[in-house]
């Protein structure tokens, strides 16, 4: 907020101008998924610590800007709560607990850390939810953020998510509930209906997001953020 105040001179024409600047403060959430699917990497890095980067980026671009931050890291449930506070000391605590941080849970409850967050920021603030967006039911969650606060999606993928390498029979692991899948991936209708089930999946993603005009930003394992 600036506020302009003019001063002029009964014995000349010269004109004096003050002006104020008012800072107002912001606070920047981060909601970082801890869950099973971020620990899997096909090329540079793991999901994980590409998501990782990515909320310490964030938080020094908080820090710069004299914002408050806070962070959140859930799985199923929500395992690590940090209130927004200012200062370069609070923000290395949040980088401390975001790479050391290791998982009581697997699974993912993307809709209850969002509902948490929507429920103690008091104030309209900025927050990033930093996930694959591997997850069910959290439709109402993101629409009941969205219209308390700026919320921005940030999903993190990998290329083997899209594409599998012909290399014959091929072990897979659910990173969240251990199952064991065997697929033959010399079957090419098999990877490329994985394919297309994937390009639906972001799709869909997208499309939902769009409509409750929330942005989305896409980054992966394979490029720079």
């Amino acid at each position: 907020v600036r506020t302009i105040d003019w001063n002029v001179s009964a014995r000349s024409d010269d004109v004096f101008i003050k002006m104020f600047e008012e800072e107002r403060e912001q606070t920047l959430m981060i909601l970082f998924d801890g869950s099973g699917s971020g620990f899997f990497g096909s090329v540079n890095q793991m999901k994980r610590d590409l998501a990782a980067e990515i909320c310490a980026t964030l938080a020094f671009s908080a820090i710069k800007n004299n914002d408050k931050v806070g962070l959140m890291i859930f799985t199923d449930k929500v395992e690590k709560f940090i209130p927004p506070r200012k200062g370069r000391s609070h923000v290395l605590r949040i980088l401390r607990d975001i790479f050391h941080f290791r998982p009581r849970g697997k699974q993912t409850n993307i809709g209850g850390a969002v509902d948490l967050a929507a429920r103690v920021l008091k104030r309209r603030a900025i927050v990033f939810l930093v996930s694959d967006l591997i997850g069910h039911q959290f439709e109402q969650s993101f629409r009941v953020m969205s219209r308390k606060h700026d919320f921005i999606a940030i999903h993190v993928s990998d290329p083997r998510e899209f594409e599998l390498p012909r290399v014959g029979l091929l072990e897979l692991e659910d990173a969240e509930t251990g199952e064991h899948y065997m697929v033959d991936t010399y079957d090419d209708h098999f990877r490329r209906s994985y394919a297309r089930r994937m390009e639906q999946f972001v799709d869909k993603r997208k499309a939902l997001l769009q409509g409750m005009k929330i942005d989305m930003v896409s980054v992966s394992t394979a490029e720079s953020y």
